[in-house]
């Protein structure tokens, strides 16, 4: 049954998933659209923009999104897909509320213990590379097009990339004024 399926993955998912929500997207991506195939590549894509201009954490829109996405899919209602977004969405939180409340306790009395600060310097590497899988999941032919079939798209999508991380990076451009020009740029020039 799907929905149990759902809950049982985002709940791996928020066990395992350390580093934040652009972190988890590589994890979502394998096991939504790789293992389950619930959902497409490009309706995954889809999925992340979405999730990026929603308020809130990206994981849990994520999850929220797929929730439903994934219950559609599979050929149900509406009613029952509101019922997949719930259930990955608490799917997805409850393992971070379980261990905030179990560990908030003790955190402030070890955090300076060495045993507690070398798991965490450990665990810096880590993030970033989960962040670095996040990046290169969505640097797919359904973001940027394929150059041998569509030149003009692959190119234009390849400068908006190159505008929007030098935009952000160097000349430190608001994220929401980057992400509402480069969608404006999308529209005009596709």
């Amino acid at each position: 049954m799907i929905f149990l399926e759902l809950f049982l993955t985002f709940l791996q998912i928020g066990l395992f998933g350390f580093g934040g929500g652009y972190a988890m997207l590589s994890m979502i991506q394998g096991e939504v659209v790789t293992r389950y195939g619930w959902i497409s590549s490009s309706e995954f894509t889809d999925i992340v923009a979405i999730s990026q201009m929603t308020p809130g954490p990206i994981g849990i829109n994520s999850a929220t999104y797929v929730g439903y996405t994934a219950v559609i899919n599979a050929g149900y209602s509406q009613a029952w897909a509101v019922l997949g977004s719930v259930t990955a969405t608490l799917a997805m939180v409850l393992p971070s509320f379980i261990l905030m409340i179990a560990i908030s306790r003790f955190f402030l009395k070890y955090q300076k213990h060495p045993l507690v600060e070398s798991v965490f310097k450990g665990l810096r590497p880590a993030v970033v590379g989960l962040l670095a899988a996040a990046a290169l999941v969505l640097m797919t032919a359904d973001n940027f097009g394929n150059y041998r079939t569509d030149m003009y798209q692959f190119i234009i999508s390849v400068v908006i990339f190159l505008i929007a991380f030098i935009g952000t990076r160097k000349y430190k451009v608001s994220p929401i004024l980057m992400i509402v020009l480069c969608g404006a740029a999308g529209w005009l020039l596709y």
